[in-house]
């Protein structure tokens, strides 16, 4: 028994000592149940599985206060697990994913700069269900999401994602199309934090054709959520997409983007002022079907007798194509959508530029549902848009006169530092 019992306290204090940090100044490498062999910087096998074992002063992907290792403005991403702030004395280089877990909140001083990695599809910000964004810029001082190649383009990285609780169609959850998260639920008034002044640059990255990062992405994001003064430039997809949810957002420009500059699907119901939409007269990215507006009911069409579908109310719209890239839309809502629309203006740039069509409430997988949408929108004639292109459907309202007059003041964004031509 003695023998026995020795031998239990000698195992017992081998595996308390290779779980700290060895006083050697080489790790001392081990090999775990699975096979892995790590050394105790990076843990060993404590008992049936290779948990880390935390060394102080060492990174473990995991961002736990203000002074963890991992907070590395040379190295940005992890996991954060509790309240921190990326000050704006630094540039941050983001090169990998920082995803804001539960209960943790993200906050971004005004004026702060982060300059993405160009690393495609791996590197991204996410704000997960029950997490908070706190980034307040100004007007003096926005916070900058940019690219940080020496010759930046579309799609250098992933951007920006923000996940909610708020109802989709349908009800219920879903799951993120990029990065495998929850999305949806059943709290309309659900709280994601604040967005002020923020612009994110050279966004986009694509996974496959079905699957792609956006601008800016809005997954069943709650109305408690303050989303103000946003800035997309160059995406590689959509500048601004709402999967579900009830967010109100306001001033939002999307400029130089290669699909739609503003897209909606599976029950977003909330509000939006002053949305301004442009391609410059040299972009020419080609992509299959851009648009300036696109709106669906259901996710993809594939739920027609969803409940609960796309509704959003917008007041305050200008879509300007400038581009010799033929879009196929300026205005496509179809798939069970409805949409309130009042002051909107549509125009092209220039002779060369063009759209297959003005206005489309159509589509193959259901058309917009006409009982709910009612559009008022000025179209500039002049600039060569065919005004009278319009494809509606039963019980539409639509009301198109023509003029020359932009309804969106250039001035909401004068922060961006942007040169309208």
């Amino acid at each position: 028994m003695k023998k026995l019992l020795l031998s239990t306290f000698v195992l017992a204090a081998l595996s308390i000592s290779s779980c700290s940090k060895d006083d050697s100044s080489d790790p001392v490498a081990v090999t775990c149940n699975d096979g892995i062999q790590n050394g105790d910087e990076t843990g060993v096998d404590c008992g049936g599985s290779c948990e880390p074992c935390a060394v102080e002063g060492q990174k473990d992907g995991i961002i736990n206060s203000q002074d963890d290792p991992d907070l590395d403005a040379s190295d940005l991403k992890g996991n954060v697990t509790a309240d921190v702030r990326l000050t704006n004395d630094t540039v941050w280089i983001l090169s990998g994913p920082l995803s804001v877990k539960e209960g943790a909140t993200l906050s971004i001083d005004a004026g702060t700069t982060i300059k993405a990695v160009a690393g495609g599809t791996n590197v991204y910000v996410v704000i997960e269900q029950g997490a908070k964004i706190n980034a307040v810029g100004t007007a003096d001082a926005p916070i900058r999401f940019t690219s940080n190649a020496a010759n930046p383009r579309s799609g250098d990285w992933g951007g920006i994602i923000i996940i909610g609780k708020a109802p989709l169609s349908g009800g219920g959850t879903a799951t993120t199309e990029v990065v495998d998260l929850t999305y949806g639920g059943t709290v309309e008034n659900d709280n994601s934090g604040v967005m002020k002044y923020v612009e994110a640059s050279y966004t986009g990255a694509r996974i496959n054709g079905d699957k792609e990062f956006n601008g800016i992405t809005f997954y069943g994001v709650g109305n408690e959520t303050v989303i103000e003064n946003l800035a997309v430039f160059y995406c590689d997809d959509d500048a601004y997409e709402w999967f579900g949810g009830t967010v109100n957002v306001k001033n939002l420009i999307a400029v130089n983007i290669k699909d739609d500059m503003f897209d909606w699907t599976q029950g977003w119901t909330g509000t939006a002022k002053n949305l301004y939409g442009l391609r410059e007269s040299h972009f020419t990215a080609i992509t299959e079907d851009p648009r300036g507006l696109e709106g669906d009911g259901n996710l993809d069409g594939n739920s027609p007798g969803d409940t609960g579908q796309s509704n959003p109310t917008i007041d305050g719209l200008v879509l300007i194509n400038g581009s010799i890239i033929e879009m196929a839309d300026m205005i496509k809502v179809r798939r069970g959508s409805g949409l309130t629309l009042t002051n909107a203006y549509v125009a092209f740039a220039n002779e060369d530029a063009k759209a297959s069509d003005f206005i489309d409430l159509q589509d193959g997988k259901g058309n917009a549902n006409g009982s709910l949408v009612n559009i008022s929108i000025v179209g500039n004639s002049s600039t060569g848009l065919d005004i009278s292109d319009v494809k509606s459907t039963e019980n539409a309202v639509i009301e198109v006169t023509d003029g020359t007059t932009p309804t969106v003041s250039r001035d909401l964004f004068n922060w961006t530092a942007y040169d309208f031509e």
